[in-house]
C-alpha cells in the first residue's frame, strides 16, 4: 500500500518534521499564542502523532482520537491559548506534512497518484476530526471555568 509507505515515511523524519513545525508554529503570526505552551511540550506531542501517525490513521479508533485531541483542547485552553491560534496550528501542520512530501518528489505514476490521495483523505479526516474533538474540549474547559482561564478571542470586540 502506497499510503502506508508514505506515512512510513512521515514516521521515519518524524524528530525532523517535529523540529521544524515547532520552529513553524513559534513563528506564524496565527499561532502566537502557542508561544504559552513549553516548547518541549508542544514537540512532544508533534512527535506523539508523527511517531505513530500509521497507527493513528489505521488502527486507532474514532474514540480514540476523540479521548486524545479533547485532552488537547482541553489542555490549550487551560494554557490560554486562543482557540483560534489552536485551530490554526492542527491546520498548519498537516499543511506541513504535505510540504514534505512534496518535497520528496517521488510520486509519479497514477498508482502513486492514487496512494497520494488517499493518504490525503486519511490525513484530512484524521486532523479535520482532531480539530473538531479538540475545539469540544477546548469549549468544555472554557464553560467549566467560566472563561476565566480561557483566552479571550482575538476577534472580541
Amino acid at each position: 500500500m502506497i499510503a502506508l509507505r508514505l506515512v512510513r515515511l512521515i514516521e521515519h523524519h518524524s524528530d525532523e518534521l517535529a523540529a521544524e513545525l515547532v520552529i513553524k508554529l513559534e513563528t506564524s503570526s496565527r499561532t502566537a499564542d502557542l508561544r504559552k505552551v513549553p516548547i518541549d511540550e508542544l514537540r512532544r506531542r508533534l512527535q506523539e502523532i508523527l511517531r505513530h501517525l500509521s497507527e493513528w490513521l489505521l488502527t486507532k479508533t474514532g474514540h480514540d482520537v476523540e479521548r486524545r485531541y479533547f485532552e488537547i483542547g482541553e489542555r490549550r485552553a487551560s494554557q490560554g491559548v486562543a482557540l483560534s491560534d489552536f485551530c490554526w496550528s492542527i491546520v498548519l501542520v498537516k499543511e506541513h506534512l504535505w510540504e514534505f512530501l512534496q518535497r520528496q518528489g517521488s510520486m509519479h505514476g497514477p498508482v502513486e497518484i492514487y496512494g497520494e490521495m488517499e493518504l490525503l483523505r486519511l490525513l484530512d479526516q484524521f486532523f479535520d476530526r482532531g480539530l473538531c474533538f479538540a475545539t469540544e474540549g477546548y469549549e468544555q474547559y472554557s464553560q467549566l471555568h467560566d472563561g476565566s482561564d480561557a483566552a479571550p478571542s482575538k476577534h472580541a470586540s
